[in-house]
């Protein structure tokens, strides 16, 4: 998606490098791949008392099993994070459905079974249908030039002083990054960046500061809507659940305790930034090359672009929930021609099977009655409401530094949503579950300490300009910040009866 920035060419070379890293058949690979079958196939086989969960079926441990295989997949990298929950997906449907193979589910022998069609509506849930609506805005943006014509126009009142143009950075990748795949938007703001550079010094850390500040905004601006970034939807999924919480939290109510969240902890970094690598240069010219194109699309764009947007924010008075409006801006650009078949071609497609394999791991967890015979047999109710938010956020926060954030959301969302659920009002003196849920979604996106942490971390550590232990100390600040009032906001929400 965007190739049409100079940049992007990074993005590529970096998943070919990652790919390439996953599947070279080596010794270390071969060990990997060793470990998850023998625990997989483990606990597949192994007597159902050992779990120590009452009436467990050979279906729930089955769903077990394919849940470690999941875990195991995604922490150790063996494959694409999305080919492991193509897999999650297959497995369920041979092994658990009732499309299943004939001789290993008969029902009276295996217990209760999967539906097939509820394994496959994964796919179709209603929060896919908003990450491809957040993806068709995007590309309609860059096919256009409105992003391009979008940063022209808000940088332009940060003036020429050096301080300010960080900042100006720091707050238009910040806010494209609420509505644009942080990656496209690092990439984009990266190429406005380069003419920049050159400008400075060698000598100086100007260059550092306005190199690191692309990831550092692009992470955390995805925290300031549902669609910024996957975790977000995923946490949104479990909160809205119909059969679940039904919390019924919208697109505006998100954005209202989200966005000054993360415009605080972008003047935050932009004062560490200064601090950490200061300009020698006092003023710098910013020349943004491109713009939008003129003619009937462009508008269509504009205007569709607005009408959504304002649709988003005002969803609890026009009862149109967010997924729904989502679909609007496609439903117009397809038949105003603004996009074409090729141009869904650039929609990210790994990104929504890495969901839905998530969504098809719940799904299991819950349609098997695996959920329910395990809140029965472990205390969920005698553990601390604050161990959970805690230990929650700094699993989710470990796991995103070296895993795809996605995956991390996908495998914890579904456990903690069962746990919360179990612990009932006991989670109400840190503002019941909807705190620990959007917790672990801000976790998520407080990760940035490595180069491989996240894309747009690897773009900045591309450049040349940024080392790594200067991305670790300015990951660590500003992870640690960011749980700290992300988690304090979502308390004070929480208990104030907001949420």
């Amino acid at each position: 998606m965007f190739h049409i920035y100079e940049g992007f060419h990074l993005v590529d070379t970096y998943h070919k490098m990652r790919h390439q890293r996953k599947y070279n058949p080596d010794t270390k690979r071969a060990i990997k791949i060793a470990l998850v079958i023998l625990v997989t196939l483990g606990l597949w086989n192994m007597p159902s008392e050992w779990f120590g969960i009452d009436n467990l079926t050979v279906i729930q441990q089955r769903v077990i099993a394919i849940f470690a295989f999941a875990t195991l997949m995604w922490i150790l990298e063996i494959v694409s994070s999305w080919a492991t929950s193509v897999a999650i997906i297959v497995l369920m449907l041979l092994f658990c459905s009732d499309s299943g193979i004939a001789p290993m589910v008969n029902e009276e022998e295996v217990g209760k079974l999967l539906s097939y069609k509820g394994v496959m509506a994964s796919f179709a849930d209603p929060v896919i249908m908003l990450f491809i609506g957040g993806f068709v805005l995007a590309i309609a943006a860059t096919k256009t030039g409105l992003d391009a014509q979008l940063a022209k126009v808000l940088l332009k009142p940060f003036g020429t002083r050096s301080e300010m143009v960080l900042l100006g950075f720091l707050l238009v990748t910040g806010l494209f990054s609420m509505f644009v795949s942080n990656t496209a938007t690092a990439a984009m703001m990266l190429t406005f960046l380069t003419p920049v550079f050159r400008q400075l010094p060698p000598e100086g850390k100007g260059r550092i500061a306005l190199a690191m500040s692309i990831p550092v905004a692009a992470n955390l601006g995805g925290m300031g809507t549902p669609i910024g970034t996957p975790p977000n939807n995923i946490a949104l999924k479990y909160l809205n659940d119909p059969e679940g919480l039904n919390m019924g939290l919208g697109f505006g109510q998100w954005m209202m305790f989200m966005f000054p969240l993360v415009v605080v902890l972008l003047f935050i970094s932009w004062r560490l930034l200064l601090k950490f690598f200061p300009f020698t240069q006092k003023t710098v010219e910013l020349k943004i090359d491109g713009g939008m194109e003129k003619g009937f699309h462009s508008w269509v764009v504009v205007v569709t672009f607005i009408v959504t947007i304002l649709l988003w924010l005002s969803d609890r008075f026009t009862g149109i929930n967010a997924n729904t409006v989502a679909l609007i801006p496609f439903c117009v650009f397809a038949l105003t021609g603004v996009i074409n078949k090729r141009d869904l071609e650039q929609i990210n497609w790994s990104v929504i099977w890495m969901v839905a394999g998530g969504f098809a791991l719940g799904f299991g967890l819950n349609a098997s009655g695996l959920a329910a015979n395990a809140v029965e047999s472990i205390p969920f109710g005698e553990f601390s409401p604050l161990l959970i938010l805690l230990l929650g956020g700094a699993i989710c926060y470990l796991l995103s530094n070296f895993i795809s954030n996605s995956a991390t959301a996908a495998l914890l969302m579904p456990i903690l949503a069962i746990v919360c659920g179990a612990m009932g009002d006991k989670l109400a003196p840190i503002g019941g579950t909807g705190t620990v849920l959007i917790g672990v979604a801000i976790a998520a996106s407080s990760a940035m300490i490595l180069p491989i942490s996240t894309p747009p971390n690897a773009l900045a550590f591309a450049t040349g300009y940024v080392k790594q232990n200067e991305m670790a100390k300015m990951g660590i600040i500003m992870g640690v910040i960011s749980m700290v009032l992300g988690f304090g906001l979502v308390y004070l929400m929480g208990t104030l009866h907001i949420l």
